[in-house]
Order: structure tokens, then C-alpha cells, then sequence
């Protein structure tokens, strides 16, 4: 676990910003292959607003060794994360116990990092508070970012390394045991309410879906949207699909003259294979 550590703290300082702020993201085999979710997410940056450059800030957390072999194919900074005795590598289902299973991973390394399936489309760091702890993206936004009525999404997060956020992932983590078969942006959403949360000074900022949005509530405006989250969407093809779509909008976006971007309030074709109604 050591040499783990050791490899984790290397690619993590090669990554970061001047202000240790680093991007991570997680791959599975089932993403990882030629033209997958993996592929447009890259492309996204590279087709994005001042985005090209934060890929050098970019850490690729992959789940099995195919992962980690397709990424170090496009990508610097990859890092293997052990899941000895758990296979991660097909497509996980929505809720099914692998997807589970593979998300509080995903949320224990996270709070392991603090210790130490979007696209984007702008740079979204002037759009982050100066304050608040742990900034994190919504479902359904009610227009109040200190609002606990926002229903966050898990999958985009702005979190600050302090006792805070360490005490709070750790709280959220153990929670899982609380809410059994649980995804984490649920108990996330259950915990949000808990009097530990306050008693510990956490401060939470939620994202308006203008700027971050997703499938659940697309972001209305491209003049204003920096990423877009592939959420409400069950089934990799699925995905896929409405991924590919959203990336032709952005590119016929990008090629209009400044003064038609300005004059027009262009939005997204999508969500359509995606949709709240396939959750239901």
C-alpha cells in the first residue's frame, strides 16, 4: 500500500495546478474502448473554451488494467487503482450492485486523495465560489446555491482539502451502511440534512445547472455552459448516443460568427435516448 501511495502522491503533484488543485475522473474497460464515453470526454476538452490546457491537469483513475492500458495510450497521468477480488471491468449497470459497489470505490479514493461521464465545454474554475468547502453539481437546481432543497449529482464536484471535507467524506462513506443498496449521490442527498453535517462547519455550494448542467436539466444557454453531465441515462450505448449528439451541437455551436452565438440562445438536441422517464 506504501508503494501505492508513493505512486498516487507522484502523478498527483505532477498534475496539479500551481494551488495543488487537480481534475480527476474514473474508467472502466467498458468506457475505455476506441470511440467510447473516454474518447468524447478528451475531445471535449480539446473542443472546449480555454479547456485544452486543464487536460495537463487531468488524472485518469482506472478501475482494471485494460483501463489503465487504454489510458496511458491518450493520456500522461493515469493511475491504477486496486480492486483486488472485485472485476470492474464491464459495463455496471445503474444501481445494480456492481454499479454500487464500483461508486463508493469511486467516493473511498476520493476521500483518500483529499488525505492527501462529463463533457467540457468552458473552463469552469471562474464559475467555482471563492468560499465553500465542497462544490458539487445538481440533478434539479431551485436557483439558491446554499439551498439543501438542490438535488446534487455526485458526478462533478469542487472539493477543497481541509478537515472539513476529509471529516465529511469519511461521514459519507460510512454512511453507506446506513442506506444499504444505496447510490452515493442518495445518501448524499439524505446525509446533506444530518446535524453532524453542520456541526462539523462544512460548507456546501451547489452548482447551478446554467453553468453545469446534464441530461436530468440540461444547461439552457451554450453561451454560458462549461460542462454538461451524462446523467438520467441508463445503458453505455445509450450514452454514447446522446454523447455523440451533444459533441455535434457544441462543434456547429463553435462555428457560428461571434455575433450569431451572442444573438441566439442555441441549446442542446438532447437528452433522447437519455431521459428521466428511462429512470422511472
Amino acid at each position: 500500500m506504501d508503494s501505492e501511495d508513493l505512486k498516487l502522491d507522484r502523478v498527483l503533484q505532477k498534475a496539479s495546478m500551481r494551488d495543488n488543485t487537480v481534475i480527476l475522473t474514473t474508467l472502466n474497460a467498458a468506457w475505455a474502448s476506441p470511440g467510447s464515453v473516454i474518447d468524447l470526454f478528451v475531445d471535449s476538452f480539446h473542443s472546449g473554451v480555454r479547456t485544452s490546457s486543464l487536460l495537463n491537469h487531468l488524472v485518469i483513475i482506472a478501475f482494471d488494467g485494460d483501463a489503465y492500458r487504454q489510458c496511458a495510450k491518450i493520456h500522461h497521468y493515469c493511475f491504477a487503482l486496486g480492486t483486488e477480488g472485485v472485476d470492474f471491468s464491464e459495463e455496471k449497470r445503474f444501481l445494480t450492485s456492481g454499479y454500487l459497489e464500483m461508486m463508493w470505490k469511486r467516493l473511498d479514493f476520493l476521500r483518500l486523495v483529499l488525505e492527501k461521464d462529463i463533457m467540457w465545454f468552458r473552463n469552469p474554475f471562474p464559475h467555482f465560489y471563492p468560499n465553500g468547502d465542497l462544490q458539487i453539481a445538481c440533478d434539479h437546481y431551485v436557483g439558491n446555491a446554499t439551498d439543501l432543497r438542490n438535488i446534487a449529482n455526485g458526478g462533478f464536484n469542487y472539493v477543497k482539502s481541509n478537515e472539513r471535507t476529509i471529516e465529511f467524506y469519511s461521514f459519507w462513506y460510512s454512511s453507506r451502511l446506513r442506506y444499504p443498496g444505496y447510490h452515493d449521490q442518495d445518501v448524499f442527498n439524505a446525509i446533506k440534512h444530518d446535524p453532524y453535517v453542520a456541526d462539523i462547519g462544512l460548507e456546501i455550494k451547489f452548482l447551478s445547472t446554467a453553468y453545469f448542467g446534464g441530461f436530468c436539466e440540461p444547461s439552457r444557454d451554450l453561451n454560458k455552459v462549461c460542462t454538461m453531465h451524462a446523467n438520467c441515462c441508463i445503458g453505455l450505448r445509450s450514452k454514447i448516443h446522446d454523447l455523440r449528439i451533444m459533441m455535434e451541437d457544441w462543434k456547429n455551436y463553435l462555428s457560428l460568427p461571434p455575433s450569431l452565438k451572442r444573438l441566439l440562445t442555441l441549446s442542446w438536441r438532447v437528452p433522447q435516448n437519455c431521459s428521466l422517464s428511462s429512470l422511472n
